[in-house]
């Protein structure tokens, strides 16, 4: 009788996954490694420290020039909207010194 594929593949996965000893010196050669890249990741570290300091300084610099242009808009919208009711005001009063004066030389 032929073993069943299912059991002939959970044998071969037990076999992978069983626990090993570490082989001798791992452990030190691991820290003996980082020892030698501490310096790079460090250094890459403080550069990638930099690169988002300086694109967080670009953001918050964007968005006060941002809220600035905004702002400096709605100024002129407003400035636009006090010169049109001046204009229609003086134009109303003008009228109005117009509608005065001819009742005036009528009166005469």
């Amino acid at each position: 009788m032929e073993p069943e594929p299912i059991d002939e593949f959970e044998r071969e996965l037990q076999a992978a996954l069983a626990r090993r000893p570490a082989p001798p010196h791992l452990k030190r050669n691991i820290m003996e490694r980082r020892r030698q890249q501490g310096g790079r990741s460090r250094r890459m570290i403080w550069l990638e420290r930099l690169a988002a300091s300086l694109i967080l300084a670009a953001v918050a610099s964007g968005a006060a020039f941002w809220h600035h242009e905004v702002e400096q808009r709605r100024g002129e919208e407003a400035r636009q909207q006090v010169f049109t009711a001046l204009r229609i005001a003086n134009h109303a009063l003008e009228q109005m010194n117009a509608q005065l004066a001819e009742r005036n030389r009528n009166a005469q």
